[in-house]
């Protein structure tokens, strides 16, 4: 059993659900919006997901696990398109093995999942 890590949040649930309640769960998944929202299922972006990972068959984090996630790097695909750059660039991306990518996006992606 484990406490929600949302600041001020006494809710103790299972340790296997996360570092969030079920509602600070709900909650986050609300505000960061779906895939399509986000802009992940286009066209476009298949296209720079397949080139990425055909580029970076190996994680570029870790140099241990295939690549199975197509990552905006150095900026995130919110930065380059609110600054007006093709998201879609091939060149903007790496390819990183899921718990890379997790582990990126908590320490690095203000307002990510790891954020209340």
């Amino acid at each position: 059993m484990r406490v929600c890590s949302v600041h001020g949040c006494p809710t103790i649930y299972p340790a296997s659900e996360g570092s969030r309640c079920q509602a600070h769960r709900r909650q986050g998944d609300k505000a960061r919006g779906t895939a399509t929202e986000r802009g992940y299922n286009t066209r476009g972006h298949q296209t720079f997901r397949n080139a990425v990972l055909t580029r970076d068959p190996i994680c570029t984090a870790c140099h241990v696990a295939l690549s199975t996630v197509a990552d905006h790097y150095p900026d995130s695909k919110r930065d380059l398109d609110e600054a007006g750059l093709d998201s879609n660039d091939p060149t903007r991306g790496r390819g990183l093995c899921k718990p890379c990518h997790d582990t990126e996006t908590a320490q690095h992606q203000p307002g990510g999942w790891n954020q209340a």
